[in-house]
């Protein structure tokens, strides 16, 4: 059974329940993502979906108007820290380069147990353009794209092909894609 203090530290969940009171807050723009999300929900045949690291649930909102059930999770945000259901499909954009490094492993087989079908990730491969309150760059983990699908594979997953939906201005320094479990 994996635990909340497997996932995040007692610390660094106060320090991103801060960084949600920004005004800029985290996943104001999930929905940049929903066309991309919603093509590998039709290729799955998803009925539930899981949003991890949900953010204020921008692209929930999204998917929920095209008629899918959307769950939330989110450890820095009190009313979506409690422990997520399954879901067909686990999506977890501009999340995973947040956690702290320590914990990574624990939390890719957590969207591993919890994507019943397949996982919808991006992964930011720079800094980000916000800091921490401890003046540390909100991007704990910053590495390359072949990094990235190297612990995605050694977590279990297998990688999919990517989706073909893509958005207008799509980031060139990120991990974008579909894995399974």
């Amino acid at each position: 059974m994996i635990r909340m203090v497997d996932l995040i530290s007692p610390a660094y969940a106060k320090s991103q329940r801060i960084m949600h009171r920004d005004p800029r807050g985290y996943g104001k723009e999930g929905d940049y993502w929903a066309a991309t999300v919603l093509e590998v929900a039709q290729r799955y045949q998803v009925g539930s979906i899981l949003d991890y690291g949900s953010g204020v649930g921008a692209l929930g909102v999204a998917l929920r108007a095209k008629g899918y059930a959307v769950r939330e999770y989110d450890p820095g945000l009190k009313l979506k820290a409690a422990p997520p259901l399954f879901a067909d499909l686990v999506t977890c954009t501009d999340v995973l380069e947040h956690v702290e490094p320590d914990k990574l492993v624990n939390v890719l087989a957590h969207i591993r147990l919890l994507a019943r079908r397949a996982a919808f990730l991006v992964i930011s491969c720079r800094p980000a353009g916000k800091m921490l309150p401890n003046g540390h760059n909100a991007h704990l983990i910053i590495q390359p794209k072949q990094w990235w699908e190297a612990q995605l594979v050694a977590a279990g997953f297998t990688v999919a092909a990517k989706p073909t939906v893509l958005p207008e201005k799509m980031p060139s320094r990120c991990w974008m894609g579909v894995v399974t479990p």
